[in-house]
């Protein structure tokens, strides 16, 4: 049986992280002010809906019930299915912005999910994380939680078939997520020493040399870190890859994604864009049209990852947390840099929704955060019921 509703009354906040929170603690939702305050367009954007119609493939029995004004919405959660899904997403928010918030709904289904998004994947805005990105920090994160743990079989994976820059967008993404009946506990606390630095950037509809141009500049400044540094130019035209096949969109891009590992095994990743498509009619940023400000700007985010420190960057600590919460009756640790706003909101609604509350520790030493908590036992019972 479902528990109690979860009710909010401050609209949209962690809009995605509420919905995958309802159908994983198997609650009902029920948001209300939804953008009640704005008098052109209150309610819910068309992303948003679009998120919910994801769901809606993704599950078997779940209600929507959303108010005339779409200022609330009711959301009763059904059980998750997986198997081969494709959706088109709207060209305001990236595909990226959707696989962050269905990746932690993934394993949990009756088949292995492959989910292929189209839409934009490249250069929607910085708050958007790119599959590339999500392919770098958050698909290997799923592994050490033991998704995909069966060395043999098949692991998840996200890639890209075809490019996509905002704002006419025209890409496609595919995510691979194997089932797991539970997520095993985590103990990540030494983040080692960083060794090596990897990266892509990706070019659409723009000249060749604009990717190999940010490689340099960013390869420059993390020279200065260390000497194992080695960024991939991407380049893609309307007829396909430079060298191959895929293909792109109509609108030009560049985006960059950067990768530092370290002696432990984690990673720290960052990625940046430089059109970000809401600046002017053709969705180039004016003001930083430069590939070496591409460069720079992505290796200063990597480099300010790193000084942070902690086992995961920013980025997927929301999502780390969530998976610890849904862990066997056993304490799971992770060491963190700063705790970002978005990730303290997540780590309320998770005590709200499953009881959870996580003990916190600051290490004086080098100003991490060492983050433990006792997961709920969360079985996928989809897989054991099928």
């Amino acid at each position: 049986m479902s528990g109690r509703t979860i009710k909010f009354e401050d609209g949209a906040v962690q809009f995605r992280q509420r919905l995958a929170v309802s159908i994983l603690s198997n609650r009902p939702l029920l948001i209300r002010n939804i953008r009640c305050d704005s008098v052109e367009a209150p309610g819910l954007r068309d992303h948003e809906a679009s998120f919910l119609r994801l769901l809606d493939t993704m599950t078997n029995g779940s209600e929507v019930e959303i108010n005339a004004t779409g200022t609330q919405l009711r959301f009763r959660p059904g059980i998750l299915t997986g198997g081969e899904i494709s959706h088109e997403c709207p060209n305001s928010r990236s595909v990226g912005w959707f696989f962050e918030g269905i990746i932690c709904l993934a394993p949990f289904g009756k088949e292995d999910l492959r989910l292929s998004l189209s839409g934009v994947t490249d250069g929607m805005s910085n708050s958007d994380p790119s599959p590339d990105y999500l392919a770098a920090s958050i698909v290997p994160l799923l592994r050490r939680f033991g998704v995909g743990g069966d060395d043999e079989g098949p692991q998840p994976s996200l890639s890209v078939s075809r490019r996509g820059a905002a704002p006419a967008g025209g890409g496609v993404a595919t995510l691979y997520c194997p089932l797991t009946r539970e997520i095993l506990p985590i103990n990540l606390t030494d983040a080692g020493k960083i060794k090596r630095v990897r990266g892509v950037v990706v070019s659409c509809r723009v000249p060749p040399t604009s990717a190999s141009r940010a490689c340099h500049s960013a390869k420059g400044m993390l020279h200065r870190l260390l000497p194992d540094v080695w960024i991939q130019a991407d380049a893609h035209s309307s007829r396909g890859k430079i060298g191959g096949v895929g293909g792109c969109g109509a609108s030009p891009g560049l985006n960059a994604c950067l990768v530092a590992e370290s002696t432990e095994g984690t990673v720290l990743a960052a990625d940046t864009s430089l059109y970000s498509g809401n600046v002017d009619g053709e969705g180039v940023d004016r003001r930083a049209a430069v590939p070496e400000n591409l460069g720079i700007e992505a290796a200063a985010s990597l480099l300010e990852e790193v000084r942070k420190g902690g086992c995961i960057d920013t980025g997927a600590q929301s999502i780390a947390f969530l998976l610890m919460c849904l862990g066997p009756e056993d304490v799971s640790r992770i060491r963190v840099g700063t705790l970002s706003q978005y990730t303290v909101a997540s780590l309320r609604l998770f005590k709200e929704a499953f009881a959870v509350e996580f003990k916190v520790r600051v290490d004086t030493a080098d100003k991490t955060v060492l983050l433990s908590c006792l997961g709920t036992g969360y079985r996928n019972m989809a897989r054991a019921s099928s």
